[in-house]
């Protein structure tokens, strides 16, 4: 379960559903009983409530009352959408990091990311912007062209190679999921929740990630928004506006669950509810405008958050 001190404060509560009766005062227990619907719904919550006269509270109290009402029949997110790289497999520092460096190595560029150094360049969205922001504030290697559109040929060739090697270490499963990811993509599925990937990694690496450590079955359920699909990548929201037209779901219904400053600012500019689940290049990024915060999803007995605690980050928006 989710952290106690973590779950929100305020009283939550839903839109009541269409054709459903809202709660409302009433002058006399003839009255009461005229709406067995409606009767129904307070016994659910009257034996927890002191003895008290509804029609004699202020408007304040029956406004809070009827919010726990709604709040029992709050709907589910219409989609959980993960980022790749940090959220469903820690990969950068001991997975891309070592294919990019292999690759140069096969090349002889003479080129190597340390773990510092790696860890600035993830600021940046994308493998092939990474690369080509490091040598244009660097240099080009030696055996680089010296065209733009020559140079955009070499990189992408540089990312095909580094892709090919990272996709060996993800089907030889070196890189485990992190905990909790397959705990709660099963808990969405089973309640009919859209599950999506969104990633600024390269499609056949994200694609060997979900298809290798989630299992094919899972892989058919869920679909993958990744790599150049969009023209702007992380921080901007492209990815998640596409995943949500795609998909067929409201921006507001979505919950994304990403580790980096880029990618929760892509999705709260999605107008998507954000959760950040630290990794380990992300742990001390500025993470003020998430909407919760944990250093992992977590599998039991050690759960941080469920489909339920997501729930509830969308019903905020109904908590006056």
């Amino acid at each position: 379960m989710a952290s106690p001190g973590l779950l929100p404060k305020a009283l939550i509560s839903s839109p009541v559903p269409s054709g459903r009766a809202s709660l409302t005062p009433f002058r006399s227990q003839s009255q009461l009983e005229a709406s067995s619907k409606t009767r129904n719904s307070i016994s659910t919550f009257l034996p927890s409530l002191p003895f008290l006269s509804i029609t004699n509270r202020s408007k304040a109290t029956r406004r809070k009352f009827s919010s726990v009402i709604r709040a029992s029949s709050a709907p589910l997110p219409a989609a959980l959408l993960f980022d790749c790289d940090g959220v469903l497999v820690d990969t950068e520092k001991d997975g891309h990091r070592i294919s990019f460096n292999d690759t140069f190595a096969e090349l002889e560029l003479g080129v190597t990311w340390d773990v510092e150094l790696y860890g600035e360049l993830l600021k940046i969205g994308g493998g092939k912007e990474r690369m080509t922001a490091y040598f244009n504030k660097t240099a080009w290697p030696a055996k680089a062209p010296n065209t733009d559109e020559e140079r955009k040929k070499f990189i992408a060739s540089l990312h095909k190679r580094k892709t090919e090697l990272f996709m060996a270490l993800i089907e030889k499963r070196l890189l485990p999921l992190r905990p909790g990811v397959q705990r709660i993509i099963d808990e969405a599925l089973s309640k009919d929740v859209k599950v999506a990937v969104c990633s600024t990694s390269n499609e056949k690496a994200v694609s060997a990630i979900v298809s290798n450590l989630l299992g094919p079955e899972r892989a058919e359920k869920i679909t993958i928004f990744a790599g150049d699909i969009v023209p702007r990548k992380k921080p901007d929201p492209a990815i998640y506006l596409l995943a949500a037209s795609t998909l067929g779901v409201d921006p507001s219904s979505c919950v994304v669950v990403e580790d980096s400053a880029i990618g929760l600012a892509a999705a709260k500019a999605a107008g998507m509810k954000c959760i950040v689940t630290k990794s380990g290049y992300t742990a001390e990024e500025d993470f003020v405008n998430a909407d919760a915060v944990f250093d992992c999803i977590g599998d039991p007995p050690e759960i941080r958050f469920d489909l339920g605690f997501c729930t509830d980050l969308l019903q905020k928006q109904y908590v006056s």
